[in-house]
């Protein structure tokens, strides 16, 4: 179906995987039913597919490939099933409508750019599972005003949070030994953080020059 502009609507009645490109592009698409039997979503499934205002997760898939659900702009909730260990690089990308994600999962990584422009995002959990996060993972999320970073992590990449322009308050859990170059820079709303003990590495321009910045014991 790659490049199918004018398909709006699709109803499987039996079907196990979803190849890669298979909607790729599919401009028009707005409803379709991903059946839970389904184990598998390739790249770039639904790459485009700008029409896409909701989609129902299996739950027998284990991640959420490359490029997925990639500008997907009219997509506005998502909800990841608990099976979903890996949300994968590019992922959700320029789903610049998206406002909510809701993980069940026991996820343990977040991709490079896996939320990248999501300028609309305003809530997300992030579950104590998660020990990975790309970078630029969540850059550029304008409306997204706080983030809980998950006590498993122990590097916070590069860029990850950067011109979060809404950001006013992080926890940075003591697991933490090392913050990314860019990592919080140009949160504009950010003004204050602590840093716990535990981290002896910070890269440059980490944080934004108004920020007031305290040391934890």
């Amino acid at each position: 179906f790659r490049q199918c502009s004018s398909l709006r609507k699709i109803n499987f009645q039996s079907l196990l995987i979803i190849e890669e490109f298979a909607f790729y592009n599919c401009y028009s698409l707005s409803e379709i039913n991903i059946l839970s039997s389904v184990t598998s979503i390739g790249r770039y499934a639904f790459y485009g597919c700008s029409s896409l205002k909701q989609i129902t997760l299996p739950c027998n898939i284990t991640q959420i490939a490359e490029y997925a659900f990639n500008s997907c702009r009219s997509l506005k909730e998502i909800t990841i099933p608990s099976s979903v260990v890996a949300i994968c690089d590019n992922a959700f990308e320029h789903c610049s409508s998206l406002t909510k994600v809701k993980i069940l999962s026991a996820l343990t990584s977040i991709g490079n750019f896996a939320f990248n422009e999501c300028s609309a995002l305003n809530d997300i959990n992030i579950p104590s599972s998660v020990s990975s996060i790309g970078i630029y993972a969540f850059s550029e999320c304008t409306s997204l005003s706080h983030i809980k970073i998950p006590p498993s992590l122990v590097l916070i990449s590069e860029g990850s949070f950067s011109k979060c322009s809404s950001l006013m308050q992080v926890s940075i859990p003591s697991s933490v030994t090392s913050i990314g170059d860019c990592a919080f820079s140009k949160c504009k709303s950010l003004t204050k953080i602590a840093i716990p003990s535990s981290v002896k590495s910070i890269g440059i321009f980490a944080f934004p020059l108004q920020v007031d910045i305290s040391r934890i014991k």
